[in-house]
């Protein structure tokens, strides 16, 4: 058995289970193999019946003598058993588990784990875990507890690894040699694997989880140097000519001044353009830095020069924004700006110097036009596959056109260096002149009837608009009919306490049109209140909208609550946002105390690592940043270690022939 194989290899593990396991990351047995306990029950003191002391947790091995359904006078079912081993006899517990009857025979040999408690005057184990004979999978050891989804318990998991590892002897190679491991204080990958699921101690399982993340930091590090190496050998599909004085009139006629920040990065992103390798920079800009103007200077020099451009969004909003944003921008020109929606056929779609859509759009156009630069916004939510596939397209064997990727997810430091090492990294640090900083307030359960009354007030006052935003009910990068359902709620909810006023609702699983109008509706003014799911986290622009309500707060990340805000304080109006924990929240989070202090999303993205550790960085999956299993991006001093190997690898590389193989593909590491 490989670690490469699928997990259906397994013993009955078919399609159904297949689709549960992908909810956990698993779909090869190298990923079950990996999947890293939460916890562990200590069931490691194994005693005699005789010496088993109520209140303490123990293992016990013996015989089944009965197992029978008993009713107390309640009419509550419980299951009563014993168990007898050669220093006396013991009761077994359960409640409401019928089956154990019909599974469990008696004169079974079985093993017997959990807290030794009174049962009348007897000593009992209730509800403990068992397993039929000592093979001490789920007893007599520190056990184990998974991460789990529907219909895979941990119990199920360490079935599976058991037989994986027993049974299926997997080949568990380690391409990192013995002297290595030593220098960098590391333990064996076969080891490593074995202890994470079969600790002795913490110790070990520490040691064990140190390894895998090593490996996680060392496959993320290599895969970005190979990526940039990779693109080093591309020419510029086309190399821009600057019109310096047409670009510096450009921006003196923008309706704004710009910042240091903004002309530091339009001077980076020129000079790339000029250049026979072809751009791959990174612009990342906390919400509402001016990421836009920037890469239309860029647009604009491609346009002087004769060249195309193009703009993909992960979302028609997004992408309606652009356009409009394009348009102003360019109102003196003589720039077509052309937004792509779904209703076109490639051949109706007609000439432009700038094409905007979705990815699932953009490639009606990208392979037959004169397009020197390609700009992708919100970069994280597409996959280095879409993106490399969209320049292969838009290219001519080596010869690409220039990438500017941009985000307002503001990515800490260690992360930008490990997963985006192949990208050139320019950063929006200052907010344009005269924006205002939003005021943040945390609004308790018993304050929520004071908040709607003071939301009223600013309406009628002052004529202001104001999101409600009501979180996804799964995590999911999808909203699912569940999710919708609980907007729809909210929606009634709200329509109830704002009676009089003009209250609309927008989610995910509207129509086109439908959202449209919502939109639309919102920012002519015709609407007061805007109920959505976090579907306006990007794209949606109304300087008159000064409210942002966020329901069930506790529910988002700090980064996505940071987005969120930066949809209101576009204009010239004090604006403020509301976060709503759920009534059940006694306590204010760290993060939610966090946004009501901070306004810069670079320290709230340091702030989340720090909170959160291992994991996934911004909390659900929206934020499409890769997955760790068992290392965290909190652990700065692993990363600079991995990133240290990492370069001593790419020096030798001849000596990390199969290391290299393994991580970024047969070959393709030795050139």
């Amino acid at each position: 058995m490989k670690l490469s194989d699928s997990i259906t290899r397994l013993p009955k593990v078919g399609p159904v289970y297949l689709k549960r396991l992908e909810k956990l990351g698993i779909i090869k047995i190298g990923e079950l193999l990996t999947h890293p306990p939460h916890r562990f029950m200590d069931f490691r003191k194994i005693a005699k019946i005789k010496h088993a002391r109520v209140g303490e947790t123990v293992t016990v091995l013996g015989k089944l003598n009965f197992i029978k359904n008993q009713y107390s006078k309640t009419g509550r079912v419980m299951q009563l058993g014993e168990i007898e081993d050669d220093s006396g006899k013991m009761k077994i517990l359960w409640f409401n588990q019928p089956f154990l009857v019909m599974t469990l025979k008696r004169g079974l040999t079985m093993c017997f784990s959990g807290n030794v408690e009174f049962f009348g005057r007897d000593k009992a184990l209730i509800t403990p875990e068992y397993e039929i004979g000592d093979s001490f999978i789920h007893t007599g050891r520190l056990v184990p507890v998974y991460p789990e989804t529907y219909g895979v318990s941990s119990k199920w998991i360490r079935s599976k690894i058991a037989f994986a590892l027993k049974v299926g002897k997997p080949e568990i190679e380690d391409h990192i040699p013995p002297t290595d491991l030593s220098k960098y204080d590391l333990v064996g990958f076969k080891d490593a694997i074995y202890a994470l699921h079969y600790p002795k101690d913490d110790e070990e399982f520490q040691k064990a989880k140190r390894r895998l993340a090593f490996n996680e930091f060392l496959t993320l590090t290599l895969q970005s140097i190979f990526r940039k190496d990779l693109w080093k050998k591309n020419k510029a599909l086309y190399k821009i000519k600057l019109r310096n004085k047409e670009i510096k009139n450009f921006k003196n006629n923008l309706p704004f001044v710009l910042t240091t920040s903004q002309e530091l990065n339009i001077d980076e992103i020129l000079s790339d353009l000029g250049k026979d390798t072809p751009m791959n920079r990174l612009l990342e800009g906390d919400v509402g830095s001016g990421k836009t103007v920037v890469a239309a200077t860029a647009i604009f020099a491609a346009f002087l020069d004769g060249y195309q451009s193009v703009i993909m969004a992960p979302t028609q909003i997004l992408a309606s924004q652009h356009f409009q944003t394009l348009n102003k921008l360019f109102e003196k020109y003589k720039i077509r700006v052309k937004l792509i929606t779904s209703n076109e056929k490639k051949g109706d779609i007609g000439k432009a110097d700038v094409y905007v859509g979705t990815h699932a759009l953009i490639h009606r156009v990208i392979d037959s036009e004169r397009i020197a630069v390609i700009i992708i916004d919100e970069q994280h939510r597409f996959g280095v596959e879409q993106r490399s596939h969209l320049v292969k397209k838009s290219g001519k064997g080596n010869r690409v056109p220039h990438v500017l990727t941009m985000t307002a997810t503001p990515i800490p430091r260690t992360i930008a260096l490990t997963t985006y090492g192949d990208l050139d990294l320019s950063i929006l640090k200052e907010m344009p002149h005269g924006r205002l900083p939003v005021t943040t307030w945390i609004v308790p359960a018993k304050k929520r009837l004071h908040a709607y009354d003071w939301i009223k007030k600013q309406i009628d006052a002052d004529h202001i608009q104001v999101f409600f935003i009501c979180p996804l009910i799964e995590e999911s990068e999808y909203e699912t009919m569940k999710s919708v359902k609980a907007a729809m709620s909210q929606y009634a909810d709200i329509k109830k306490v704002f009676k009089g006023y003009k209250v609309d609702i927008l989610h995910g699983k509207l129509k086109s049109e439908e959202k449209d109008l919502a939109i639309n509706g919102f920012k002519r003014g015709k609407t007061d209140i805007l109920v959505s799911t976090p579907v306006v986290e990007v794209g949606i622009d109304v300087p008159n909208a000064t409210i942002m309500v966020v329901e069930t707060a506790e529910r988002f990340g700090l980064a996505q609550l940071h987005q969120l805000r930066g949809r209101v304080g576009r204009g010239t109006k004090k604006s403020y946002c509301l976060l709503m924990p759920s009534s059940g929240e006694r306590f204010v989070s760290k993060r939610l105390e966090a946004m009501r202090t901070h306004h810069s999303g670079f320290e709230l993205a340091e702030i989340d690592l720090s909170i959160r550790g291992p994991g996934q960085i911004f909390g659900t999956a929206q934020h499409g940043f890769f997955e760790l299993k068992n290392a965290s991006w909190s652990d700065t001093e692993l990363i600079k270690l991995t990133r240290d190997y990492a370069e001593h690898v790419i020096d030798n590389k001849p000596r990390y022939k199969d290391l290299l193989n393994s991580i970024v593909g047969e070959g393709v590491g030795l050139n």
